[in-house]
């Protein structure tokens, strides 16, 4: 289906990190306006990418006054507290609770508009989102969305995908894992879509035509950077091989002196890589076929861990002083970040959704 070019939709984003959202709506013909974040290295970055996005700072002192209405919101609230690796504070957690800051925004912005703006709410999180707080969590995330409550499953599990409907607002939400989106890597992220005009959240998220699920012309040929790694495929002829590791585990299984578990943290050279985090660096081990003498293991660069989360070379690489990124601020930018094609994946249908609807 060709694409309804849409020129006059606008994007706030919230805890906007590298401006993936951002990046996603201009790919779509969907103008951002501004964003918030608080940390430095990737506000130099978005500042950078996107010069005339207007940068409002801290969302907590973030006035109604001070914000422009634009037609959606997006936004990835720090996972911290609910994520299976952190603390599990869930929602009350200090850095997780910043959510209800995100949905305070909303809230101003559609008083202050007699409801006009947004019309669109789009939050990703991690997994644990499903699972904190004994899952009540994921139930005050949708009751805030609706204003009206939510039971808990009888199964008391929130499945990968569902809808509910009320009196305020239509919501949606799916798990898009990144290794069937193009990118060689494991990523499993919740995306909610909530539409506060129309039944449209179940068009903008469950619409799969046209969604990128061949993984194979990213994997191997996408992942090195240097010349030499180049030059040896072309000379050797020889299929090259790739084993990512899951360290974390490696590390908790030798701890623990499981064996058969410590095997298992070694990847296949099909496998995607393990899903990018901010504090750790992936490492996996290379080699052609027929040499694996002069095999090495090593960790991603911060360039590789771009194409992994599916952004443009460099995008992390200088900040709007033409000054460098340091590697350790970019690994944990990128290791926060969104995938790409997922923020594509549902901004392209919000953009066929109101392209339809413009043309009625």
């Amino acid at each position: 289906m060709e694409l309804i070019q849409i020129t006059n939709l606008t994007l706030g984003s919230l805890f906007d990190g590298i401006g993936v959202f951002p990046l996603a709506a201009i790919r779509n013909n969907i103008t951002p306006i501004w964003a918030s974040e608080i940390e430095k290295a990737p506000i130099r970055i978005t500042k950078r990418q996107f010069p005339n996005m207007v940068h409002l700072g801290d969302l907590t002192k973030l006035k109604r006054s001070s914000i422009p209405p634009v037609d959606m919101i997006t936004f990835g609230s720090p996972c911290q507290n609910i994520s299976t690796i952190g603390n599990r504070e869930g929602l009350a957690g200090k850095k997780s609770n910043l959510f209800y800051e995100a949905i305070r925004i909303i809230e101003e912005m559609r008083n202050a508009t007699d409801g006009n703006y947004p019309t669109l709410a789009i939050w990703e999180n991690v997994m644990g989102a499903f699972s904190s707080n004994d899952r009540m969590d994921f139930k005050a995330v949708l009751e805030s969305f609706l204003k009206t409550e939510v039971p808990i499953p009888p199964s008391h599990r929130w499945a990968n995908a569902g809808m509910v409907r009320g009196r305020n607002a239509d919501v949606c939400w799916r798990v898009l894992d990144s290794q069937y989106l193009g990118v060689p890597q494991r990523r499993r992220r919740i995306f909610l879509v909530a539409d506060f005009r129309k039944f449209r959240a179940r068009k903008i998220l469950f619409n799969t035509e046209g969604m990128q699920s061949d993984i194979e012309s990213s994997y191997k040929g996408r992942l090195f950077t240097t010349k030499d790694n180049r030059i040896l495929s072309i000379e050797t002829r020889r299929s090259i091989q790739i084993f990512p590791f899951q360290e974390r585990r490696m590390r908790t299984y030798a701890k623990e002196g499981n064996k058969k578990g410590f095997i298992s943290s070694f990847g296949r050279s099909t496998d995607p890589f393990p899903t990018l985090l901010a504090g750790t660096v992936d490492t996996f081990a290379f080699w052609h076929d027929g040499l694996e003498s002069e095999g090495f293991v090593r960790r991603l660069t911060p360039l590789e861990c771009e194409r992994l989360m599916g952004l443009p070379e460099g995008w992390t690489e200088y900040g709007n002083d033409n000054k460098i990124i340091s590697e350790s601020a970019r690994y944990k930018a990128l290791g926060n970040s969104i995938v790409l094609p997922c923020a594509d994946f549902i901004l392209s249908n919000v953009a066929k959704v109101y392209g339809k609807e413009k043309t009625k």
